[in-house]
């Protein structure tokens, strides 16, 4: 390298620079009363819109602020010219130019702004997972502080797809509590015609590793497990959660998530919510007349309904803080759960592994509302961005041409019945579908964990619907050193694997795929049970248990444990009811009160530590969440809780 080789030789046109230029033609449609009472940044953004090209005869128009998580940078025909970190962002832009060309056609100006967002698919195992959850924080502050600072917009309109940008934009649209808002979900990618999911795909190094999978195979599943090159991935994981719980809050519009990315529908979807957002602002509807209690409820209600990831249990009380709802705590999940039945058959949970855009054509969210109205299970007046209620919404989905039309596309496509994707109650419960979440406690979590109860496989759970597991510990203090272990054949059958420090506080609340899909899909691994104060892919299935509380790094008696303790585990899946408790040494049996007296007497695991790679930015999320409510409260930022503790140190410290 030398300096030669970057300036290389220029022609004449490089050192043709012109010094002045005429400006935009035409005149700003400015009038006197406009000079006199419009603040100088009102008409100085005029002469900047009129700088960057638009008309100047039309800028009066209605403006319209989209916000989207677009990453990479694409060349016109599709191809890369930048890659972006994942698929759900590598598309979108295109849903946001479809919204701003409505937007144009109905007389109203649109304006665009970006945060991309991160991909845990491609962090997991990394020291890029420290900075997943808080980066949706971030994100989400970026987000309202854009959407402050064009003081003349109207309406936002929110698009994203994936795992934390999706969040942070529906947490920040949920926070404009008087503007009308709208959130297009960015869809859903295809599966391989012949192949593996972007979920199971993750597992070829550790299938690999126990000679499951030869070198050829891992090659050729790899490359073509994301089908096609925009949209989330196609099970319902975090990103397809999201989507779902857009629509069930009311601020998507009915049938708008897990739309295939790419294709007309999910380009008219775009279009259709710049339609409404503009109705919204006409009519005077704002964001706070449809996130509620009510449609917080709904949207747990769908979750349950439609099994999602245990992700959003941080993401909806997240998406109530913003809302000025109330917050959902764990009484409230668990009383959800109970009875609300699980009705859709998809990835991961099963029983039938259907990808998302089947659950899409078989009628998505407003299809299975259409069975919790008939259990009454619904606010059926909540209001949502059609600018209707749920009720009157789903008067309209029952007899839609589009509903009739995308059910008979499925069956014609894929040859598989619409009632077999989103159940009639009765046929859920014939096929053994089971309620979602469980919130197990014991002397490990004495203030609660987390379990996909249904999730957990069939052939490890009694006649009587009961998880049991009773086996020896292997404590490892990094997810790292627990892959190893897999890979390296270090777990036997019948072990029950626990990582801590993997909470807020020592890895910014990690996500811990590789392992959970590691024990799904090596052939030994539904015999083994995970127990962390991470937290999980939405992906994630089997015998995990995650969120577990206080975090080992805050005391947590999850901290203590060691290798060859006795855990006893016991989840009921049809009641939704379970307990996670140390129960001595194999030399040392106890009950699980003397394991609470024992552990409560035992120091913290010798190796247990924040990582050493764990950033900054992060150590202050953790440090603010945790003031704020922690991980039950949704990973919060309460402004008024932490300046009073601030305030309270200041006046300890004597400052």
């Amino acid at each position: 390298m030398s300096i030669e080789t970057i300036f290389t030789p220029q022609d004449d046109a490089f050192y043709s620079v012109i010094t002045h230029a005429a400006g935009p033609q035409g005149a700003l449609p400015l009038t006197p009363q406009m000079l006199m009472e419009s603040p100088s940044g009102n008409l100085f953004g005029m002469t900047q819109n009129a700088g960057m090209g638009w008309d100047a005869n039309k800028l009066t128009g209605k403006e319209v602020l989209l916000i989207g998580t677009q990453g990479g940078i694409r060349a016109g025909d599709g191809r890369p010219v930048a890659l972006g970190y994942h698929t759900g962002h590598w598309e979108i832009g295109l849903q946001m130019q479809a919204a701003a060309k409505e937007i144009t056609r109905n007389g109203g100006i649109p304006f665009a702004a970006f945060v991309s967002d991160p991909c845990d698919g491609r962090s997991q195992g990394t020291h890029g997972m420290f900075d997943s959850l808080p980066y949706r924080n971030d994100a989400a502050i970026v987000f309202r502080r854009l959407i402050r600072s064009l003081p003349t917009r109207r309406a936002v309109i929110g698009v994203a797809t994936c795992d934390k940008g999706l969040p942070a934009t529906m947490i920040a649209l949920a926070a404009m509590h008087t503007l009308p808002t709208i959130l297009v979900p960015g869809g859903a990618t295809l599966p391989p015609t012949f192949g593996e999911d972007a979920g199971k795909v993750q597992t070829i190094g550790a299938r690999y590793a126990n000679h499951e999978l030869s070198l050829q195979e891992a090659a050729e599943l790899g490359c073509r497990a994301c089908a096609t090159p925009g949209g989330g991935c196609q099970f319902l994981g975090t990103a397809g959660t999201s989507q779902v719980v857009a629509e069930a809050l009311g601020l998507a519009l009915p049938h708008s998530a897990l739309a295939p990315s790419g294709q007309d529908v999910w380009l008219e979807i775009s279009r259709q919510s710049a339609r409404a957002v503009i109705e919204l602002d006409n009519r005077g509807i704002t964001t706070r007349d449809i996130l509620t209690d009510k449609a917080i409820e709904n949207a747990m209600v769908i979750h349950a309904a439609f099994g999602g990831s245990t992700n959003l249990l941080l993401h909806i009380p997240a998406i109530a803080h913003a809302a000025g709802c109330t917050i959902p705590d764990v009484e409230h999940w668990t009383r959800i759960n109970r009875k609300v039945p699980r009705l859709v058959s998809v990835l991961p949970n099963g029983p039938d592994y259907h990808p998302t855009v089947r659950a899409f054509l078989a009628g998505g969210v407003p299809e299975v509302m259409l069975h919790l109205r008939d259990l009454g299970l619904l606010h059926l007046d909540a209001m949502t961005v059609t600018g209707q209620t749920v009720g009157e919404n789903l008067d309209w989905w029952q007899g839609s041409e589009r509903r009739e039309r995308f059910r008979q596309c499925l069956r014609e496509q894929d040859g598989v019945d619409p009632d077999d994707v989103i159940l009639p109650p009765e046929r859920a419960k014939a096929r053994g579908l089971t309620s979602t979440v469980a919130f197990p406690v014991g002397n490990i979590a004495p203030e609660g964990s987390v379990i996909k109860a249904t999730a957990i496989d069939p052939s490890v759970v009694g006649e009587d619907g009961v998880y049991r597991h009773t086996g020896r510990a292997r404590v490892f203090v990094s997810e790292a050193r627990a892959i190893k272990a897999i890979k390296n054949g270090e777990i036997a059958q019948g072990d029950i694997m626990v990582v801590i420090g993997g909470g807020p506080s020592g890895t910014g609340m990690e996500e811990t795929y590789q392992l959970t899909s590691a024990l799904k899909h090596v052939s030994w691994g539904k015999t083994v049970s995970l127990i962390t104060d991470a937290r999980f892919s939405g992906v994630s299935t089997g015998a995990c248990f995650g969120h577990v509380a206080p975090e080992a790094l805050a005391g947590g008696p999850i901290g203590k444990l060691r290798d060859n303790d006795i855990i006893e585990i016991v989840v009921d899946r049809l009641t939704l009811t379970g307990s996670v408790n140390f129960i001595g040494t194999p030399l040392t049996p106890l009950t699980p009160e003397e394991g609470a007296i024992e552990l409560a007497r035992r120091q913290p695991h010798p190796e247990l530590h924040a990582h050493e790679f764990l950033p900054d930015d992060t150590r202050l999320w953790a440090a603010l969440q945790s003031v704020s409510g922690g991980t039950w409260k949704g990973c919060i930022y309460d402004t008024d809780k932490i300046i009073e503790v601030i305030n309270a140190g200041k006046k300890a410290l004597g400052l």
